[in-house]
């Protein structure tokens, strides 16, 4: 029984949860804000979002390992996956996705129809994904990037507070920049074998991989920055002192980079964030000078 439990733990990916804190960065940002008057009730909105996001998550990412368990067994480190391995069984797994998207979907609505219907737009999305568009290069990308503006504005539509195009497009940018360099690292990992365990790798190529990820990387560090001088968020803030989170986002990237280009690294973005001294150390002083400045502005 107990292994049964660990492996559907494990099915449910929780390491991958950290994914879900975009649906706060709304929240984040708004904080200080007098004009949206973000309290402790829109906070704990944010934060069942984050959960209800989790739930669908997981679901999705079983849907997935069904799909994928033939390939997956292909695979050097996926093939320790539990439908891979057969530590759980199909019959089970299907069930299992069934109740966790049933459960996001019915919880949903307790946020709101916004919140539902992006939920909703993010299932379809990942379906879609699972069942043919993860085949197509660049699409692919583009999609697990898409999923992360979803998430930010399904936390803005559960806290009830505005949105800022401009963090809209920070969280498309920086997610597409980390799937990109997930791209380039399975692709240089497996070798020969890209195709057996990716489809779409067949159409990737080392030498376009690396002139895109630094364009993306740039362009990631320009949104931020105008976003930081925008009229709207200086207004906001009271001041440009926004400004001085920047050299922090060109650090977390800068180290980034080196995690992939140098050490070969970039397979789990979530690990890296969640186990890299360095980048926990740059995340960390950032989120403390972004709520020093909201609350001392």
């Amino acid at each position: 029984m107990s292994s049964v439990f660990l492996s559907t733990l494990e099915a449910l990916r929780p390491k991958q949860w950290t994914k879900n804190v975009a649906v706060l960065a709304p929240v984040l940002f708004a904080l200080g804000d007098p004009s949206q008057g973000v309290g402790l009730p829109a906070i704990a909105r944010a934060f069942a979002g984050v959960l209800v996001f989790c739930v669908a998550a997981s679901g999705v990412y079983v849907v997935n390992d069904l799909r994928d368990a033939q390939l997956d067994r292909l695979h050097p480190a996926k093939r320790n996956r539990p439908f891979a391995s057969g530590a759980l069984s199909r019959r089970f797994g299907i069930r299992l996705a069934v109740l966790l998207i049933a459960m996001s979907l019915a919880l949903a609505p307790l946020l709101g129809a916004p919140f539902f219907a992006t939920i909703a737009g993010y299932l379809a999305l990942q379906a879609a994904y699972s069942f043919g568009l993860k085949e197509l290069a660049l699409v692919d990308v583009m999609v697990i990037s898409i999923g992360f503006v979803l998430r930010a504005l399904a936390g803005g539509f559960a806290a009830g507070v505005a949105i800022s195009p401009w963090l809209l497009l920070c969280a498309l940018l920086l997610a597409l920049f980390l799937a990109l360099c997930k791209r380039r690292h399975e692709l240089v990992a497996l070798g020969e074998r890209e195709g057996a365990t990716r489809p779409s790798l067949r159409s990737y190529d080392r030498q376009l991989l690396d002139v895109l990820i630094p364009m993306i990387a740039s362009a990631t560090l320009l949104a931020y920055c105008l976003y930081t001088f925008w009229p709207d968020t200086v207004e906001k803030f009271g001041s440009h002192k926004l400004g001085w989170t920047i050299p922090f986002v060109i650090y977390g990237l800068f180290r980034y980079l080196d995690l992939v280009y140098r050490r070969e690294l970039g397979d789990r973005p979530e690990h890296i964030l969640l186990t890299d001294p360095p980048l926990l150390l740059n995340l960390a002083l950032y989120g403390a000078l972004i709520l020093g400045l909201l609350v001392w502005t």
